[in-house]
């Protein structure tokens, strides 16, 4: 440990400064980019609380994906779904995004 503190005696010189850390029990932790999804697989996470913040650190197996695009939705269909699966718009619009832009395929869903 730093400056030969024991890990008791860092935890408490870390509350006496007001700096709170909590384990957090993660199965996954997943950190989605605009062309990418790192995955954490058997994250250890541990959130620290300092000055009103939020920091969290995590360690683990890494696994990167590609993003899949976003399914083109325009108004017309969203609409569409709306007129057909008697709906509101943001039920129309999730169930076009489940379906990847499919609109008979968001309708079904809808209906079923």
């Amino acid at each position: 440990m730093p400056g030969g503190l024991n890990p008791k005696q860092m935890k408490l010189m870390m509350k006496r400064m007001g700096i709170k850390t909590e384990e957090i029990d993660a199965e996954q932790v997943i950190i989605r980019c605009v062309d990418r999804e790192i995955v954490i697989e058997e994250p250890s996470v541990i959130k620290t609380v300092m000055q009103g913040q939020g920091f969290y650190q995590i360690q683990g197996r890494e696994r990167v994906s590609e993003a899949e695009p976003a399914a083109d939705i325009s108004q017309e269909d969203v609409e569409l779904v709306m007129q057909q699966a008697g709906v509101k718009e943001d039920a129309a619009i999730k169930a076009l995004e489940k379906a990847k832009g499919d609109i008979a395929e968001a309708i079904l869903d809808l209906k079923g």
